[in-house]
């Protein structure tokens, strides 16, 4: 893989020219700014950004001003290859908090192995309805210990209304969730993404999570996309690097408000 080349395309598709992730969802080109704008349940926050010493902070400020006019916490999406280099503590100095650092990887799907298997008494289903969310925001809440209720209204609202660029499996033993994940289809790009990959604490080291890595790799490759991307934490990066993902930068979600 040609690292650069790659990233750039990344960037290029991914990013500044970014498609709205849900419905109610919209793109804005603010400047030098690329922005999605969403109710209270889907993300809000800046997605692109190609900035200079000079105008950063004004730039800056002015997010905070239109998310703030909007009643809206956001997040400041900040890669490792942004410009200006001091991006982050410009951030932090304006009032954000910086979220635990993640690896962008990105794979070629023709170079992965998709022959990764559930381990035995473990079977994947598709999670294509409202009780197959349920399930995979309950694993959600085991595996991260966090709330799922945004994560369930944006699931079942991408289902309803554009089914064709989500997919959601979860793994059960016998009738218990035990991981769960799903991937987000970007049509007119390359690019399928790869999120919210958990295992309850209980059934990790088992090949899990491998093994949903390789069932949605295979449903990339099978509707065309060339490129499988993960914002990764240090505990899945090692995993995918094994498989034949590549690090091409890290990106940090700086948040602003509550």
């Amino acid at each position: 893989m040609d690292h650069t080349t790659v990233l750039a395309r990344y960037d290029r598709d991914m990013r500044e020219r970014a498609r709205p992730d849900g419905p109610g969802a919209r793109i804005e080109r603010a400047g030098a700014v690329v922005r999605q704008v969403a109710d209270a349940h889907g993300w809000n926050g800046v997605l692109w950004s190609a900035l200079d010493a000079a105008g950063a902070d004004r730039a800056i400020r002015e997010q905070i001003d239109h998310f703030t006019a909007l009643g809206r916490d956001f997040e400041w999406k900040l890669y490792g290859h942004d410009r200006p280099a001091d991006l982050g503590a410009r951030l932090t100095a304006a009032g954000f908090r910086a979220e635990p650092e993640e690896t962008l990887l990105v794979a070629d799907v023709d170079a992965l192995a998709l022959d990764a298997e559930p381990p035995a008494g473990i079977r994947l289903v598709a999670a294509d309805d409202e009780a197959g969310v349920d399930l995979v925001v309950g694993v959600h809440e085991q595996a991260f210990g966090t709330d799922g209720t945004r994560l369930r209204h944006r699931l079942l609202a991408r289902l309803a209304a554009d089914p064709g660029t989500v997919v959601a499996a979860v793994a059960l033993a016998g009738d218990e969730p035990v991981s769960a994940a799903r991937m987000e289809l970007v049509p007119g790009t390359p690019f399928a993404g790869l999120w919210g990959g958990g295992t309850a604490p209980a059934w990790r080291g088992r090949g899990i999570y491998r093994a949903l890595v390789a069932h949605r790799a295979r449903v990339a490759a099978a509707r065309g996309y060339r490129y499988l991307q993960v914002d990764a934490s240090p505990m899945s990066r090692p995993i995918l690097q094994r498989l034949g993902f590549h690090a091409l930068s890290t990106t940090t979600p700086y948040l602003y408000g509550d």
